[in-house]
């Protein structure tokens, strides 16, 4: 699973803990106030967003960020950034983020990016060879930054491919048709392709517990949104948004809104 596929999930997830489910008055004023889209028929508060299963996401939401999240995800994740040595995490950070690589490079080429292309081939030769499979990352030392990641949701997007359906997945988090798709194409790539179901699942948790402790300063943000949910669905779809331009332009925000620049400007940080 790609990483930035995580990124998402997690941003989710990890600002969940500690959210309270709003009450049916608070949420009829946030759907009467702040709908400025239209799309299939329904109100969203951010273009590309269609929640057709909403009564299944939201019953799934209070079971995965006000139970799985505070007694599971959080306090796990924070066990292993405080008790595992930094420097074991940073190898493991490394060696999983440069499985990605592949899968990026071709991303980079769909989306018509030839310079991300070539960097993200150029960190994954140098890293395999002479930074012990990625283990270190020696690209990076040698001043080749690694870009944005692509994952094929975004390269989909790219070409006017809408998000579909947004899913609520018990114990997984938030998806999107378009993502889940893309995704799956992802895993075909060398080396992903090479891993095992367990495997992937390994990766899958180590990148989840960074990111996820990482997230614990902005729980507030949520905290203090009068619809945890939609608040969590409308950053997720935007921010889905914003990578299937490839990063050149910001997709269309409602005035109402205004918290959302904020949540995902504190996100662009890790």
């Amino acid at each position: 699973m790609k990483r930035t596929t995580l990124l998402s999930l997690l941003l989710i997830l990890g600002l969940s803990g500690c959210a309270e489910t709003p009450n049916d008055e608070a949420l009829n004023q946030e759907t009467a106030t702040n709908a400025e889209y239209v799309e299939q028929g329904t109100q969203y508060n951010v273009k590309g967003t269609y929640d057709p299963f909403e009564g299944f996401n939201r019953a799934m939401w209070e079971l995965n960020y006000d139970y799985l999240d505070p007694y599971v995800a959080r306090p796990v994740s924070l066990a292993y950034v405080d008790y595992v040595p930094s420097p074991v995490r940073t190898g493991i950070r490394n060696f999983l983020s440069n499985l990605d690589e592949p899968a990026n490079m071709i991303n980079s080429i769909i989306m018509l990016d030839g310079e991300e292309a070539v960097t993200h081939f150029n960190r994954f030769w140098i890293n395999s060879v002479f930074g012990l499979a990625g283990l270190i990352d020696i690209a990076t030392a040698a001043d080749i930054t690694k870009p944005s990641e692509r994952a094929f949701g975004d390269s989909l997007g790219y070409y006017g491919v809408e998000n579909g359906p947004y899913f609520m997945v018990p114990v997984y988090g938030p998806v999107t048709l378009r993502e889940g798709a893309g995704d799956f194409v992802d895993g075909l790539y060398f080396p992903l392709n090479l891993l095992t179901f367990w495997q992937s699942l390994g990766k899958w948790a180590f990148e989840g517990m960074e990111d996820r402790a990482a997230l614990v300063s902005q729980e507030g943000l949520l905290r203090d949104s009068p619809d945890p949910y939609t608040f969590t669905r409308d950053a997720y779809i935007q921010n889905k948004n914003f990578r299937a331009t490839g990063g050149e332009s910001v997709a269309e925000e409602p005035e109402s809104e205004e918290y959302l620049d904020d949540f995902l400007d504190e996100v662009d940080d890790y």
